[in-house]
């Protein structure tokens, strides 16, 4: 038996199902429609997501007026922001799993005939498409829109500005009165961080991979359009439903394609790979880092967004948006213009009405890109056999080769910046913070951060099994598998191995001789898990390897067990 409402309301034996629902106000003629559900994950932990409240009620009138019933309902949200640089911050990759398993949850209890979508926050966002790919009823996806940027001085300011700024100020580079201004004029209302991070990453490649309306993805959280935006997502869910047009129909491959286009010629956060794997699982399809690459390499960078660039998101609104980048690409068949999406229409119908305007600097020209080459590249070698990935927008250096100064938590590595710890040429290590181990893959804008204000951005490294955000920028390597607690190589480093990172030959390498590595792979033992109950500790259980989106799935526990075993990592500490 398929979903459906007619499962729940029909018949006489779902006379206490109707009983209830008119219990809540709904009569006769609303049970006879389809019912939509409208998530949004509105909460007061987040400027990003604090006005969603408000948006689903025009998503509702949407859906009303296209003829179907609605049902508002919310799920959890995380801060990154908030939850950065801190025990908080193993709470925000779960929550992508918690939230498309809540909203699964929701629509398979209820049986709603299609869903409407709305998030702010960065891992809201991957978490709600997944639950749509997962559920495949007719689904719209919307974005809760950007915060506008602060100014200070003539500036425009985005949260990372704050943190880079707590660097400046150990390092004595800022007076403590200084870095008050910054915070206090950072962040002025509601919306999600205003650069090409997380959030704005996966609102223009929602856009991309055509599970939101077009034009959708770039307008301000409080711009008038908002509003208007939203009203329209929920009218179109409402004609999926007539058209029978699925989440099968739109993410096809040539729709993956088209995203990791878009994530490159943008500029777009790492964070973009591991949620396209992971949604690409729930849909069933076949992606990998080989096709990461192989799109990179065709794609331009050309919109000059922060933190690598000039250029927020709302800039980037007011010449045009996604569409006007999308339009470039398509004009050189660097998309798929036949790929389908929730106009019911195709990419290239959709951007049939799109101008190119020549008079802007934010985005470029195909013919004189930022980079002639995407920016989210992928890096294999002896430390990340599994792969690794980092972020090349703004960064002048390919190459870096340096000694390893080794850390086992986020923690004692920020203490070790702000402390003044850290010289140039060091390769800072920072491990046992992947999926499984931290667990939750932590992101480390505050160390990273607080690298850049110090002016070391450009003369020293990272590498860690853990995660970036969108903020991040320097030379800095995420996402290193195998993670150190299932044994990886980078659990064997040791302080002042030299590490060699390479973004020509795509190489990272750790400068060891082969005998030495088995000898430490035999001393080597797994340590014991951070957390024995509760969510982090289930969560743990069951993910598997970035290099596979960090999805969690039963199988998962069974591959580590088989690592283990192939690698004669037996012993568990």
């Amino acid at each position: 038996m398929g979903i459906s409402s007619r499962n729940v309301v029909e018949g006489t034996a779902r006379a206490p199902h109707r009983a209830m629902y008119k219990a809540m106000g709904l009569t006769d003629d609303d049970l006879s429609k389809p019912f939509v559900g409208v998530c949004h994950t509105g909460n007061e932990a987040t400027p990003c997501n604090i006005h969603l409240p408000g948006l689903a009620q025009k998503a509702k009138d949407g859906v009303k007026d296209a003829g179907a019933t609605p049902r508002e309902f919310s799920t959890i949200a995380v801060s990154d922001g908030i939850a950065m640089g801190h025990e908080g911050m193993k709470s925000s990759l779960v929550s992508r799993e918690v939230i498309a398993d809540s909203i699964e949850l929701m629509v398979r209890a209820h049986q709603y005939d299609a869903l409407v979508g709305i998030a702010g926050c960065d891992k809201s966002l991957p978490g709600t498409m997944m639950a749509m790919a997962r559920l495949n009823i007719p689904s719209v996806f919307v974005y809760g829109g950007t915060i506008m940027p602060g100014m200070l001085d003539g500036k425009e300011l985005t949260v990372v500005d704050v943190y880079e700024a707590v660097g400046s100020y150990d390092a004595g580079k800022i007076s403590l009165e200084e870095l008050k201004n910054i915070e206090d004029n950072a962040c002025p209302n509601a919306g999600s961080c205003g650069g090409m991070f997380t959030a704005n990453t996966m609102a223009s490649i929602s856009e991309a991979i055509g599970i939101a309306l077009p034009g959708s993805a770039s307008p301000p959280a409080e711009d008038a359009r908002r509003e208007d935006i939203v009203y329209e997502t929920g009218k179109a869910c409402g004609r999926l439903i007539e058209l029978g047009i699925k989440p099968s129909d739109i993410f096809t491959i040539d729709a993956f394609e088209n995203a990791i286009t878009m994530l490159n010629a943008v500029g777009g956060s790492t964070n973009g790979i591991l949620h396209l794997l992971a949604l690409a699982n729930e849909a069933k399809i076949k992606l990998s880092y080989d096709d990461f690459e192989r799109i990179r390499k065709r794609t331009p960078h050309l919109a000059d967004m922060k933190p690598g660039g000039e250029y927020v998101m709302n800039s980037l609104d007011k010449v045009g948006g996604i569409p006007l980048i999308m339009k470039k690409l398509l004009d050189n068949n660097l998309i798929h213009g036949d790929a389908l999406t929730v106009t019911g229409k195709t990419i290239k119908d959709n951007l049939q009405n799109v101008k190119i305007s020549a008079e802007q600097k934010i985005v470029r020209s195909i013919e004189n890109p930022l980079h002639n080459v995407g920016t989210a590249v992928i890096l294999k070698g002896t430390l990340a056999p599994d792969g690794a990935v980092i972020k090349t927008a703004g960064m002048e250096m390919t190459k870096f080769t340096g000694k390893a100064k080794v850390f086992d938590s986020e923690e004692t590595a920020f203490d070790s910046v702000a402390k003044g710890e850290i010289d140039e040429g060091d390769v800072l290590v920072i491990r046992y913070e992947g999926p499984k181990g931290g667990p939750g893959m932590r992101e480390m804008l505050a160390t990273t951060a607080a690298i850049v204000g110090q002016g070391l951005g450009k003369k020293v490294a990272m590498v860690t099994d853990g995660r970036f955000s969108g903020g991040t920028r320097g030379f800095m390597v995420g996402h290193v598998a195998p993670e150190a607690f299932v044994g990886g190589p980078i659990a064997l480093v040791k302080n002042d191995d030299e590490i060699s990172v390479n973004i020509e030959d795509n190489s990272i390498n750790l400068q060891v001789s082969k005998d030495e590595l088995e000898k430490r792979s035999k001393e080597w033992r797994m340590p014991k898990p951070n957390y024995e109950s509760g969510a982090l500790s289930k969560y743990a259980f069951l993910v598997g390897s970035a290099a596979d989106g960090a999805t969690t799935d039963p199988d998962n526990f069974l591959k580590m067990s088989k690592h283990l075993r192939d690698n004669m990592l037996t012993h568990i500490d």
